[in-house]
């Protein structure tokens, strides 16, 4: 009878260990499932064109996820504190606030912004003050991580692994930079114009980001901005072709 009862558990115990590795195993294919499925549904929103990155957002839900699952792409966040700057970046950061830099972390890197500033003759560290300065005033909500000066300075004003709020919908997954302009038409100086064409070279190369990733404001949102390399798309892509030949340091 003893021998009995002990067949009896150990098979109970076998039956049992059975049906915890059935389970297991339907658990685990339906996991693969899924994430095959995101696979799919990823390839199918990276092949959109290029489009898709500017106007819909889709690819920063894209990037968000499969980060998320540990399938994130080659354009990771890199650690403030591990990136070297070249000695033409002037690093300024303005305070922790919650209306120019809240401090959240970027998702990841899968663009550069290019905006103008909007304020005619103003100069970069004017635009860096008004940033700063918003956390006292709290009167808009408005920062980026770049500012490039009328005579070319160029002021790391939001920290390249933190949220600035420059880029709406893009904001948590692409780098911003804000160009001064001397007056309403919005065509940048020729000390702007290089600083801008240096640093989005400088930042493809950092990220690992084609020239298709550096896109306008006016991509994202359809917002007027940089005005004068929307009005007139043939400066824009002057623009482009200048960073993808830049082979300066």
């Amino acid at each position: 009878m003893r021998r009995y009862d002990e067949a009896y558990i150990r098979e109970k115990k076998l039956r049992k260990l059975r049906r915890v590795l059935k389970r297991w195993i339907l658990l685990f294919l339906i996991l693969l499932l899924v994430v095959v499925g995101l696979l799919l549904i990823s390839r199918v929103l990276g092949n959109k064109g290029n489009g898709s990155r500017g106007n819909s957002g889709l690819d920063d839900e894209r990037g968000g996820l499969l980060d998320f699952l540990g399938f994130g792409g080659e354009n990771s966040v890199i650690p403030a504190d591990e990136i070297e700057l070249p000695d033409w970046i002037t690093k300024a950061y303005i305070p922790v606030n919650e209306f120019s830099r809240p401090g959240d972390k970027l998702d990841a890197v899968n663009g550069v912004v290019v905006h103008y500033i909007g304020n005619p003759g103003t100069n970069g560290w004017q635009n860096h003050d008004y940033y700063e300065n918003l956390a006292v005033s709290g009167e808009a909500s408005v920062s980026s991580n770049f500012i490039i000066g009328l005579d070319g300075t160029v002021i790391l004003c939001v920290p390249l692994d933190e949220v600035a709020y420059a880029s709406n919908n893009r904001n948590s997954d692409t780098i911003s930079i804000e160009c001064c302009h001397p007056d309403a038409e919005g065509v940048f100086t020729d000390a702007t114009y290089q600083s801008l064409v240096r640093l989005c070279a400088w930042l493809k190369e950092l990220y690992g980001l084609d020239t298709e990733d550096i896109i306008r404001h006016y991509d994202v949102t359809g917002k007027i901005c940089p005005k004068y390399y929307v009005e007139n798309e043939e400066a824009w892509e002057r623009l482009l072709r200048d960073i993808g030949n830049y082979s300066g340091k």
